[in-house]
């Protein structure tokens, strides 16, 4: 592969509009420097809080709020604040190490086996046997995402499947944009629909005071109707991809697109030897028990990191790579996600800054002043729009149910709604906006390891957010009358 840190753009064969649109690193400064003017203008106020050993992390205390001495962010904060981003031991929800850590241990895992010729002599064998078929990929695996969402907030870890999957869709005949939309907004719908999730659904309805199954069943009507609607649209769009390229939002990097992912396409056979055939048996499994591991034994980024770096191992033992070229595709795999790794510290930048100016909470406060004595649909409609906002600059799940459940959840029993709405109305929320937020690690880092330009995945999406956003209000204008 070619160096990661070049961007995107490099391969528009001509300047446009595409072109000299800024890449993430800048856009995401940018962002930090707009934080930071925010905290010389907005109020700085906090909540008290208390720990909360069911949810493991200290709550903010409603009716608590107080004005604080203001701690405006100026030059040097913004500079320190994507070092933060990456480690801020103050931070709720800022920390970025573990993952851009994770993401270099699954470009060096993903190195070696590449260096085995393993993967790339099994998508072509793969898909000669799927030939004319190859559009039922779509469905299929953004379901499995979906599932990994809804049950255990699958996002981070749908990262180490980009590299695998953009050869497999655009042999195929798709392009980029397509496999990003097939992981991305495959596992971020299921997030959007959150059923078990326990860093969504589970630590919202406790910061609540509900059970997490109350409510349920609205939750899976909204999971699959949004599941639905996205696998059609994204469907349609492949179809009009295949039969006509010039179609693709991302048709100026088509050929560049093919040339960086599609190196060894008609090099070697499509006949997988004994040792490839085990490669890809280990390279399988390892997948598999990442997944096993998140869901059911409470893995996270170092776990995961130690099972690429061992598999990343046997693979070069199987394959009989030798030290030098087994550590040297390691190497060289961990390089090519590098510009992944900065991208993710820049994007929770922002966060820390919101956090050190001390303007997180009196946007909350702020928030739930609005509300006051509304019916029961324009209340869950103004709590969906509140949390839509708090998101972008909170957009870990985890994180902003934490921040905002406990002020925000009480409020629905002066509305006559039940809490269990708040708390689907807050995943939605956090969901949707997640799509498409640059402050998600899992956004950026999806599309630097894609070579998808950030304004190409806007035009790409904005008419599906419309078409999820006007369904997840009927859905919740629906609860909210039948609750009422």
């Amino acid at each position: 592969m070619a160096d990661q840190s070049e961007s995107v753009q490099d391969d528009a064969p001509e300047p446009d509009l595409q072109s000299r649109f800024p890449t993430a690193y800048t856009i995401l400064f940018l962002l930090i420097v707009v934080v930071a003017a925010l905290t010389w203008i907005i109020p700085a106020g906090q909540y008290e809080r208390q720990m909360n050993e069911e949810v493991g992390r200290e709550v903010a205390v409603p009716g608590t709020y107080a004005t604080v001495e203001a701690n405006p962010q100026g030059p040097i904060d913004v500079l320190l604040a994507p070092i933060g981003g990456f480690y801020n031991p103050d931070s709720y929800a800022a920390n970025a190490i573990d993952v851009a850590l994770f993401v270099l241990f699954i470009g060096g895992f993903l190195g070696v086996v590449n260096a085995t010729g393993s993967i790339d002599t099994g998508m072509r064998a793969a898909m000669r046997s799927m030939e004319g078929r190859e559009i039922w990929m779509i469905p299929i695996l953004m379901t499995l995402f979906a599932i990994g969402g809804t049950t255990y907030g699958m996002a981070e870890e749908t990262l180490a499947f980009y590299v695998i999957l953009l050869p497999v869709v655009l042999r195929a005949g798709y392009d980029a944009v397509t496999a990003v939309a097939v992981i991305l907004i495959g596992a971020g719908i299921g997030v959007l629909g959150s059923t078990v999730n326990p860093f969504a659904t589970i630590i919202a309805s406790d910061a609540a005071a509900i059970p997490f199954t109350t409510g349920i069943i609205l939750r899976f009507v909204i999971l699959i109707g949004v599941l639905a609607i996205s696998v059609a649209y994204v469907m349609r769009y492949a179809k009009r991809v295949k039969e006509d390229a010039s179609s693709s939002v991302v048709a100026k990097h088509w050929d560049g697109h093919r040339k960086h992912f599609l190196q060894a396409e008609d090099d070697g056979s499509d006949t997988l030897s004994g040792t490839q055939k085990v490669i890809l048996v280990v390279f399988a499994a390892t997948f598999a028990v990442m997944i096993w591991g998140v869901s059911s034994q409470g893995w996270w980024m170092a776990k995961m990191s130690a099972l690429f770096l061992g598999a990343a191992i046997l693979c070069g033992l199987i394959g009989r790579l030798g030290e030098k070229r087994l550590t040297g595709s390691f190497v060289d795999g961990a390089r090519d996600l590098l510009g992944v790794a900065l991208v993710i510290g820049l994007a929770r930048g922002i966060v820390v800054v919101m956090e050190q100016g001390l303007i997180a909470d009196t946007i909350l406060h702020a928030s739930a002043q609005t509300l006051g004595d509304l019916s029961n649909i324009t209340f869950i409609f103004t709590m969906f729009a509140i949390e839509l906002g708090m998101s972008f600059f909170v957009p870990s799940s985890s994180g902003l149910a934490v921040l905002s459940m406990p002020i925000l959840a009480p409020l629905a029993d002066f509305a006559g709604v039940g809490r269990d709405l708040v708390v689907t109305a807050y995943q939605s929320a956090n969901g949707l906006v997640n799509l498409i937020n640059p402050t998600f690690a899992v956004v950026i880092g999806g599309l630097t390891i894609a070579r998808v330009p950030y304004e190409r995945w806007l035009l790409f999406i904005w008419p599906l957010l419309l078409i999820l956003t006007v369904f997840i209000m009927a859905v919740l204008a629906a609860g909210a009358m039948l609750g009422g």
